[in-house]
C-alpha cells in the first residue's frame, strides 16, 4: 500500500471520528454525582400545601433541558398523577421525549406549574391533556381515567405518583383530618384508579406506583406518610402477582430525599429542610430529572419480565 493511499484511509478515519465526536450526546460526557446539583445547606422557606416547583429555591430539575429521547415509548398512552412537579413531572418529560402522549393530573392550586409541563409535552409534538381535580374523591378519580382515556385515545401506561407528606413531631399533632387526607391520597386514590383503569390496560400495559425510602426506613416525623409508602411498595408486589396473567405489569420507583414541593409546603421541618439530602452518602438530596428514566425503563417493551419489583434511587443510603 503506498504513501498516498495510507494518507486517504487516515483521512477517511480522522473524518470518521470528527463526525462520532460532533454528534455524541452531551448526556455522555461524565459528571460527578457528588456536586451535580446543589448540596445543603438550603435556604429555609415554605409555602402552603401543595406548594409550586416554580417557586423553589432552588428551583428543581425535572430534565426539562437535558432529557434525551430515543422513541421508546413511541404510541404509548399515560395518565401520570402528580404529573406537575417532583418526579411526576420528570415522568412525563421523559414519556414525551420518548414519544408518549401524556396526560396529567394535578390539583388546581398547582396549575402554574402543570401549564409549564404542557407547554414542554406540546413542545415535543406530542399530545398533552392536563386535568385538574382532587384525587381523595373517588368520582373524580373515575372521571380522571375516563377522560384521559377518551382524549388520549387509548391508556396502557398508568402512573399512580401522586402524594400528600405533612411532617409533625408526635401522633399527637395528627388530626384525624390530616390523618384521612394523606390515607385517601396515597392509598385510597391508587385502588380507584387502578380499577377505572384496568378496562382500558391490555397486555403489555404498565402500572407504576411511585412508593419511598420511607417504606423500609421510616422517619419519626412521617409517621403516617410512610405507613403508605409501605402499603404502595405492598401493593405493588400484590398486585403484579395478581395481573400478570393479563399480561399487565406492575413495578414501583422508591426514592429517597428528593428536592420537590413536597418538602417546602409541610413535609419536612425548617430544620430538616436546611440541611436535606445531606445525610445521604452523596452529600445531598436528588433531583426528579435523576429518577425520570426510572420511570421510562418500567415503562418500555424491553423491561417485559420486571414486574413486582421496586426500583430506588436514594444517594447510597441502600432503601431499597
Amino acid at each position: 500500500m503506498d504513501d498516498h493511499e495510507l494518507g486517504r484511509i487516515a483521512h477517511i478515519e480522522t473524518d470518521a471520528d470528527t463526525r462520532a465526536d460532533s454528534a455524541a450526546p452531551e448526556g455522555n460526557v461524565l459528571s460527578d454525582p457528588t456536586t451535580k446539583y446543589a448540596q445543603p445547606p438550603f435556604k429555609r422557606q415554605f409555602q402552603p400545601w401543595p406548594g409550586l416547583a416554580s417557586r423553589m429555591e432552588p428551583k428543581p430539575d425535572h430534565g426539562e433541558t437535558s432529557y434525551r429521547g430515543s422513541g421508546r415509548l413511541n404510541g404509548r398512552k399515560a395518565l401520570i398523577t402528580g404529573g406537575d412537579s417532583g418526579m411526576g413531572r420528570a415522568a412525563a418529560i421523559a414519556f414525551a421525549r420518548e414519544g408518549a402522549d401524556v396526560a396529567i393530573n394535578y390539583l388546581p392550586d398547582e396549575e402554574e406549574d402543570a401549564r409549564e409541563v404542557m407547554e414542554i409535552i406540546t413542545a415535543e409534538g406530542r399530545t398533552g391533556v392536563a386535568i385538574p381535580g382532587d384525587l381523595r374523591d373517588e368520582a373524580f378519580c373515575v372521571r380522571l381515567i375516563a377522560q384521559a382515556a377518551e382524549t388520549l385515545g387509548g391508556l396502557d401506561i398508568l402512573v399512580s405518583n401522586a402524594g400528600r407528606q405533612q411532617s409533625h413531631d408526635s401522633i399527637l399533632d395528627i388530626s384525624t383530618e390530616d390523618f384521612d387526607a394523606t390515607m385517601k391520597t396515597n392509598i385510597y386514590a391508587p385502588f380507584w384508579l387502578i380499577k377505572a383503569a384496568l378496562p382500558h390496560l391490555k397486555p403489555g400495559s404498565a402500572i407504576i406506583g411511585t412508593t419511598s425510602e420511607q417504606a423500609y426506613d421510616p422517619t419519626p416525623d412521617l409517621y403516617d406518610y410512610a405507613q403508605t409508602k409501605a402499603a404502595t411498595m405492598n401493593y405493588v408486589k400484590s398486585l403484579a402477582k395478581q395481573l400478570a396473567p393479563k399480561g399487565i405489569r406492575v413495578n414501583g420507583v422508591a426514592p429517597g430525599p428528593v428536592w420537590t414541593p413536597l418538602q417546602v409546603s409541610g413535609g419536612a421541618s425548617q430544620d430538616k429542610l436546611e440541611k436535606f439530602g445531606g445525610q445521604t452518602p452523596l452529600g445531598r438530596p436528588g433531583q426528579p430529572a435523576e429518577l425520570g428514566s426510572i420511570y421510562v425503563q418500567l415503562a418500555a417493551e424491553d423491561a417485559s419480565f420486571a414486574t413486582g419489583q421496586v426500583y430506588g434511587a436514594a444517594g447510597g443510603s441502600g432503601q431499597p
